[in-house]
């Protein structure tokens, strides 16, 4: 006797009656498991029909097929339970079926699973590509309609870069969570996503900062390798979209569910929905699928490259046979001082690509610099980072990264340097006036196994009444981490044409310094490509003590520049610029007027004031 059986049928019942709430085209209640699974055909039709979507009807019995293990699919029995009208959106449905057979009642429907094309009578019916929540024991599915996903095909191409806005830099949760029970009934299959070569904290770094709807798959998975499996793209194949290839390798993988000589159709849902795109499109080996009432997924090893996605949309991506990818290459060189005396430095090299999509792009360099800077053997929580690096656009100066980066109290270093990086990406690809590619990436990094920070504790100057022209000297006292103060003099040139009254020195950080050469606009419109690089080259590096003048004159900031110590009368002119944000004015000018390298991250402000006497 099957004493799960009551409990079984409950839950049966229970899918029903949410589903008839949701517009279900209800009939009585009927047992499932009539398909007799010994005369499903063993492989999808050769010649492709489409059955209508206005002909499906509850008891309608059919076939799904997708691979469990290894390259081929395997067939699984489908009872159709009903259509869900406007399920996905207005004009979009969902055809809700049960999954039938040995292995789908053992696995449940699996990440990995989405595009399984199911038919009825040898005609296409659509994409298994929705599952009621989490802990669903019944393979119930939903089913996108193969009308909805040739309407990708109908879609308007356009340019890779004409996508919506980049990814936020923040945790995930800095964001406002919705409640769990707010949660949707049905909801896409997760695609799972392959990390090869990524450790546990690399995985938690993507969950917190990457777009939402790509489940990390931690180490199992495998990079792209040398198979080639005979013979065309059929449906129900496993095909993978790759993020990034090569030493670091990140891929997201779904089902075929619709073949003809130029293209393909998979997944039933979007895997970002992020329009057109450009990623490499693989074959996939399915090395086992690992049953779990929470997150059950298919584990993968991508083979060779086929051709490329181009569309990722609400109800399919479309990949074309032979068609290349758009990627970036990006070099990574990681070298670190001996972790004991006597012991030699060490070198490490990272050769990968990227695709060149401004809602990845920053998120996959981030994720890979982080893991290289982890896996190196002289890591520890004190590493600091001398971080060096070009990025090369077409048609405009190339980006130039030079910084120092050290550990805080709350977090290491190499987290640090990965989102000051993925910082500067984010500014190139937001830029609405970027109309070349990314073409390289190349990056320098020194690990110094110290924690090198230091405070400004206090600074004075030599003397307070001086005179326009005069030489002074400014001290300053610093605290290193877990170190002696430190003292510095630095000699300060004044103006030869400062009026006389007091005037302040500003003793800071490179990023201090920064601030207010570029105040924040809030509001402002961006700048343009060109400005833009010129405002993140002329960054000033943090391991320095830079002392400001900050003189009782006018300062403009206006698209990336700075302009010190205007006349009053240019003041009044530009004044109206203020009211559409295109401009910050300020009363005081900052006029950096010395520089002492540190080789240490400064960190902190003092501020002196002196009175400057006349002639």
């Amino acid at each position: 006797m099957d004493v799960y059986k009551p409990l079984k049928d409950i839950r049966w019942a229970a899918a029903l009656a949410l589903a008839g709430g949701a517009g279900l085209c209800a009939q009585s209640a009927q047992p499932a498991g009539s398909v007799n699974l010994a005369h499903l055909p063993p492989n999808p039709p050769a010649v492709t029909k489409f059955f209508p979507l206005s002909q499906i009807h509850r008891g309608l019995q059919g076939v799904a097929y997708t691979v469990f293990q290894g390259t081929n699919p395997e067939p699984m029995g489908v009872e159709i339970l009903g259509v869900l009208h406007n399920a996905i959106g207005p004009h979009q449905d969902m055809i809700l079926a049960r999954l039938e057979g040995p292995k789908p009642d053992y696995t449940g429907v699996v990440a990995g699973m989405s595009g399984s094309p199911v038919y009825i009578d040898g005609a296409l019916v659509g994409a298994i590509s929705y599952r009621i929540g989490m802990f669903s024991k019944e393979p119930i599915a939903g089913i996108t309609p193969i009308q909805q996903m040739l309407g990708v095909e109908s879609q308007p191409a356009g340019p890779v870069e004409e996508v919506a806005e980049a990814p936020s830099l923040l945790p995930a949760s800095a964001a406002v969570a919705a409640p769990a029970s707010a949660a949707p009934l049905m909801q896409p299959i997760e695609t799972p996503l392959i990390f090869s070569g990524f450790s546990p904290q690399a995985l938690q770094f993507w969950k917190e900062h990457a777009p939402a709807g790509l489940m990390p798959v931690e180490g199992i998975g495998g990079s792209e390798s040398n198979d080639v499996q005979p013979g065309p793209l059929r449906p129900g194949d496993a095909v993978s979209a790759v993020l990034v290839r090569g030493d670091l390798d990140i891929a997201a993988t779904c089902t075929v569910t619709y073949v003809d000589p130029h293209r393909m159709l998979a997944c039933g849902h979007p895997i970002t929905q992020f329009g057109p795109v450009s990623m490499p499109m693989t074959r996939a080996e399915v090395v086992a699928t690992l049953p779990s009432e929470y997150d059950a997924f298919k584990i993968i090893n991508t083979t060779q490259t086929i051709g490329s996605i181009t569309e990722d949309r609400q109800s399919a991506i479309m990949g074309v046979f032979g068609k290349p990818a758009r990627m970036i290459p990006v070099t990574l060189h990681v070298t670190s001082d001996g972790v004991a005396p006597g012991q030699e430095a060490q070198h490490e090299t990272l050769h990968f690509q990227v695709i060149d999509q401004p809602q990845i792009t920053p998120m996959a360099v981030m994720v890979a610099v982080y893991q290289g800077l982890m896996q190196e053997n002289a890591y520890s929580a004190l590493t600091s980072y001398r971080l060096q690096g070009t990025v090369r656009l077409g048609g405009y100066p190339s980006v130039k990264l030079d910084s120092l980066v050290a550990p805080t109290d709350a977090l290491p270093a190499n987290l640090l340097t990965a989102l000051q990086l993925g910082m500067s990406f984010d500014r190139l690809y937001t830029n609405a006036s970027r109309r070349t590619p990314i073409e390289s990436v190349d990056l320098e990094v020194a690990a110094i196994p110290r924690r090198l920070t230091a405070q400004i504790e206090s600074a004075q100057a030599s003397r307070v009444e001086v005179h326009a022209g005069d030489t002074i000297t400014v001290d300053a006292t610093l605290l290193p981490w877990h170190g002696e103060p430190r003292n510095v003099r630095v000699p300060v040139a004044l103006p030869a044409n400062l009026p006389p009254g007091p005037v302040r020195l500003l003793v800071s950080d490179g990023a201090t310094l920064d601030r207010l050469m570029q105040p924040p606009m809030l509001g402002a419109q961006p700048l343009d490509m060109s400005a833009t690089i010129a405002q993140l080259n002329s960054a000033h590096p943090s391991d320095q003590l830079y002392v400001t003048l900050l003189a009782p004159e006018p300062q403009a900031a206006v698209e990336g520049h700075t302009l010190s110590a205007i006349p009053l009368s240019l003041a009044n002119v530009l004044q109206p610029l203020e009211q559409d944000h295109s401009l910050a004015l300020n009363g005081e000018s900052a006029m950096p007027v010395a520089a002492l390298p540190m080789n240490a991250v400064v960190r902190g402000m003092q501020v002196v004031t002196l009175e400057v006497e006349a002639q």
